[in-house]
């Protein structure tokens, strides 16, 4: 009789676990609660703090005004060039920031990609962004620089909660793609070092506009 190969084996293994039910070993896991300790800090002070944690860039502003002042400020000091928004949404700010780049020509040259987002995640300190959003899937990627225009009525306390939010939002036409960026592009493939902006944005910055007042 030939004797089976390793890859036979495993197979047969994969098909016998598949048929044989095994416990939960968990069986009321759903009962004890939350997996992870509920904090006592306001949500926007959570996302900050985790947010931070893992190198973004955090501004919280009372209103629209102070978030044009704010980026006016951040555009000065660091000198960025070659900004592109086209989010309708975002008209407000585009109106008084010049030279954006308000439409996708030369956009192989852009530095500075301004977007808004879906739902921001407290726990985590993530950012959830989806293609049905105006800027589509390119602008929060392609960039050297992610520039996040969000809102304290986005906040959620976790993954849950944010999905919760998206589904709430489009309802039965969910985005073909919904993206969880937890901090700037990172790799440390090569040697262990970590090298940020390897697959995307170096640098990622969330304004965060109190609506909730």
């Amino acid at each position: 009789m030939r004797e089976a190969t390793p890859k036979e084996r495993m197979l047969k293994q994969i098909r016998k676990a598949l048929i044989e039910k095994t416990d939960n070993p968990y069986p009321r896991l759903e009962e004890t609660g939350p997996i992870y300790k509920q904090s006592d800090e306001l949500l926007e002070i959570q996302f900050a703090q985790e947010f931070s944690k893992i190198n973004g860039q955090f501004l919280f502003c009372e209103d629209k005004e102070q978030c044009i002042l704010d980026l006016q400020q951040l555009i000065a000091e660091r000198k960025w060039t070659e900004l592109f928004c086209w989010e309708n949404s975002l008209a407000w700010l585009k109106e008084n920031i010049k030279d954006i780049q308000q439409t996708d020509v030369n956009f192989e040259q852009a530095n500075v990609g301004i977007t808004t987002c879906d739902a921001l995640v407290a726990r985590t300190g993530s950012i959830i962004i989806t293609n049905a959003s105006e800027a589509g899937r390119r602008l929060s990627i392609y960039p050297h620089i992610h520039v996040v225009i969000a809102y304290t009525s986005q906040l959620c306390a976790d993954i849950g909660d944010a999905l919760t939010l998206v589904q709430n939002r489009y309802n039965d036409k969910l985005p073909s793609m919904i993206s969880t960026t937890t901090g700037p592009s990172r790799t440390a493939d090569i040697e262990k070092t970590l090298v940020l902006g390897a697959h995307g944005p170096r640098e990622i910055f969330v304004i965060l506009i109190d609506d909730q007042q």
